[in-house]
């Protein structure tokens, strides 16, 4: 596979309470951690209507904690996230689903530097193939130049036609080391 080699699978810094030991899994500290945090929890009585009417589609990297980076709270914004934070179909259609069944107006499209997804090719759908024996029916949407990829993202929402809200739609890389972001002229 063209993944990046350079990963370890140990996290850089380790949090005693997630990490995975003999006695359970991942999964298992997760399922605590929860129950940790639902002993705590009070029921906020909103909606799923974001009360900014803004959705983010951002890329799924683990370094990006969007509602810190954002000022968002609880409730603000309706958060996609996937490899690379590409406009792909399905972004589309939670978009759609935002837009038109939950009152959202924004759409915000945040990359990052250093993404995973500028280390791989489209070649990983064959190699995909070879090692299974099925293509994926999924385009991988790898991308080399991550101005452009904002771009070509922000132009897919300007022009779906399921999308009624595309007036108030803007593109960002966020900088991994800053924290900073820098907005990307669509027209460039």
């Amino acid at each position: 596979m063209s993944t990046p080699a350079h990963r370890s699978a140990e996290p850089t810094s380790p949090r005693p309470d997630l990490t995975v030991r003999d006695d359970g899994s991942i999964t298992d500290r997760l399922v605590g951690a929860n129950r940790r945090y639902a002993d705590a929890f009070t029921d906020p009585g909103m909606d799923s209507r974001p009360v900014q009417h803004v959705a983010v589609v951002a890329c799924m990297d683990a370094r990006l904690d969007l509602h810190a980076a954002l000022g968002l709270e609880l409730g603000d914004c309706h958060t996609i996230r996937n490899a690379g934070g590409v406009v792909t179909d399905d972004a589309i259609r939670s978009l759609t689903i935002s837009q038109r069944a939950l009152g959202t107006r924004s759409v915000v499209l945040i990359h990052h530097t250093q993404c995973g997804m500028q280390t791989i090719t489209e070649d990983f759908r064959q190699e995909l193939e070879a090692e299974v024996g099925q293509r994926p029916a999924w385009a991988v949407e790898a991308f080399s130049d991550v101005d452009q990829d904002v771009r070509q993202s922000m132009q897919r929402v300007r022009t779906s036609p399921f999308l009624p809200y595309t007036d108030d739609v803007r593109g960002f890389v966020f900088d991994v080391h800053t924290g900073l972001m820098r907005e990307i002229d669509p027209a460039v």
